[in-house]
Parts: C-alpha cells; sequence; structure tokens
C-alpha cells in the first residue's frame, strides 16, 4: 500500500504537518511519502497564465504524486474558515489539468487540526462539500482541536488518548477500504 500524506499548509511549523506526518506512521506495511507544499509553489493561479504557459510542471508532479497512491492522508490548515492560500493555489493548478480529477477517487482520510475547540471544523466542513466535485473519495473525517494541549511536539504524537484511539480506529477503517479495493 502506497500512503500520500500532504499538509494543506506550507507554514514551517504548521500543525497540520505534524498531525499528518504522525498519521501517516499508523500505516502497518506500508509505503509512505510525507510532501511538503513548498516543493509545488507556483505563480497564483490566473486564466491568463494559463493560456500563455499551461499548467506549469509542479501541477503535474502533484497530480502524479495523488496518481501513485492508494490512500491520501490530507491534513488542512484552517484559514479564515477556509483552505490555506498555498493549499488552494495548488488545488486550482491541478483542477486545470485535462481530463483528470483533482483526487482521483483514491480513498482519503480528511483532517484538520487547530489550536481551539472547533479544530478547523470550517475547512473539514468546505472540503467534505467541495472535493466529491474535484473526485475525492473521502472515507473518514478527524479532527484534532486545542492542538497545543493534544499534541506532544517533542514526541510528535497525540497526546490525548481518545483523540489518539479515534485517529487510529479512523485509518485502521480506510487500510480496511483499500485492501478491500486491492483485491
Amino acid at each position: 500500500m502506497k500512503v500520500l500524506a500532504i499538509a494543506g499548509s506550507n507554514s514551517a511549523a504548521s500543525m497540520n504537518k505534524q498531525l499528518v506526518a504522525y498519521a501517516s506512521t499508523q500505516f502497518e506495511n506500508a509505503e509512505v511519502e510525507v510532501i511538503d507544499l513548498d516543493a509545488f509553489e507556483m505563480p497564483i493561479y490566473k486564466h491568463e497564465r494559463e493560456l500563455t504557459g499551461g499548467v506549469p510542471q509542479e501541477a503535474k508532479d502533484f497530480a502524479a504524486k495523488i496518481d501513485g497512491a492508494n490512500v491520501l492522508l490530507v491534513s488542512l490548515a484552517e484559514h479564515n474558515g477556509t483552505y490555506s492560500t498555498a493549499f488552494k493555489n495548488v488545488f486550482d493548478w491541478v483542477s486545470r489539468i485535462k481530463d483528470r480529477t483533482v483526487w482521483n477517487e483514491v480513498p482519503m482520510l480528511l483532517m484538520s487540526a487547530a489550536p481551539g475547540g472547533r479544530g478547523g471544523a470550517g475547512v473539514l466542513e468546505a472540503a467534505t462539500k467541495r472535493f466529491p466535485f474535484h473526485g475525492g473519495n473521502i472515507i473518514e473525517t478527524f479532527s484534532l482541536p486545542f492542538f497545543n494541549d493534544n499534541f506532544d511536539k517533542a514526541a510528535q504524537k497525540i497526546s490525548n488518548e481518545e483523540k489518539d484511539s479515534e485517529l487510529k480506529d479512523k485509518i485502521k477503517k480506510i487500510a480496511a477500504v483499500e485492501t478491500i479495493l486491492e483485491k
């Protein structure tokens, strides 16, 4: 099984990068790749840019990473109730690749972590509604509220036992879905 872990943030200290990296360690016998949005930085999407220069290679490379995965772990940062600009720009460019959907129906665990009690509820709601129109096969969602209280940064793991157990149960479910699809 190939697991692709994506944090929807370009912050070096992103809590969503930490969450998705931790979640990616919970798969047994899997080939895991954690990617950084910084590797896919492109000009802000603009129709005229697309007409004159086409879709940037970085968007095609991002799409190829998705296409090579059996499972997607996507942890989105919430900026003003929705996606970060860095994530949205990659999403927009990938959506412009001819004859493809962004997520290509790859089974997905959609997550968010936030410092407050809502745990990124706004971005999870936005993505849960939007992603299926772009080939998003969301199997489960997970929210980690009060990140600074519920995540041990030194150990790089969820410290809240209830939330940790919840995440692990959801990972088992998505791993089982992928196992069924492989047969």
